[in-house]
């Protein structure tokens, strides 16, 4: 059984959270706290040609349409630390989300497509000094419209996108992950799941 705090910062989902690569240190009190594990992170192939999946994610299964919403807060230590949203299928079907530590001067706000195990990746240069952020992910049948806001309250686009791959079920939540040998603290709080918003 979940507890108070598990539940009250998720809104309008009737189904259950469950963890996918569980982190070793994470807490509820007001919103999710985690502590990212080194060397992990959500890339397929791609130019690099390595495969991994094993950041951690906060997930639920769901089967509608539907727009999900996160604020995300952070605090990165080192390149490539990252946390934001992902919507999952499987290993080789996916989408994230997130802004991305590249050094004390420039992060990558982005998104990466996961298509047929080959993941691309779009990103729009910000300032390292913010370290917060919120996300916003409207599902209309098996097309996408990514978008993110710096106040929860005026929205920019970041993508349209197309699921290749057709699922009744497909998971959706947050995501962090250190794909270095680091490791940081993130926050997601204001999490809800709300009929699409994107026709």
């Amino acid at each position: 059984m979940k507890n108070k705090d598990q539940l009250a910062f998720i809104s309008g989902n009737k189904n259950e959270f469950s963890w996918y690569n569980k982190p070793m240190e994470f807490s509820f009190d007001n919103g999710l706290t985690l502590v990212t594990s080194p060397n992990t992170d959500f890339w397929q192939k791609t130019h690099y040609g390595f495969e991994k999946d094993d950041g951690h994610c906060y997930i639920t299964k769901i089967q509608e349409d539907f727009t999900f919403v996160a604020h995300l807060e952070f605090s990165y230590k080192k390149m490539y630390d990252q946390c934001g949203i992902i919507l999952r299928i499987d290993k080789d079907n996916w989408i994230k989300a997130s802004v991305e530590y590249e050094d004390d001067l420039i992060s990558r706000l982005g998104s990466v497509v996961t298509n047929k195990g080959y993941s691309d990746w779009a990103t729009l240069d910000i300032s390292t000094n913010i370290s917060s952020i919120w996300y916003r992910l409207n599902k209309n049948e098996h097309d996408c419209f990514l978008e993110f806001s710096y106040d929860g309250v005026n929205w920019q686009q970041l993508r349209m996108l197309h699921l290749h791959k057709k699922n009744l079920s497909i998971y959706v939540g947050i995501y962090a992950c250190s794909p270095k040998d680091s490791s940081f603290t993130c926050k997601a709080t204001n999490m809800a799941i709300t009929d699409c918003l994107w026709k």
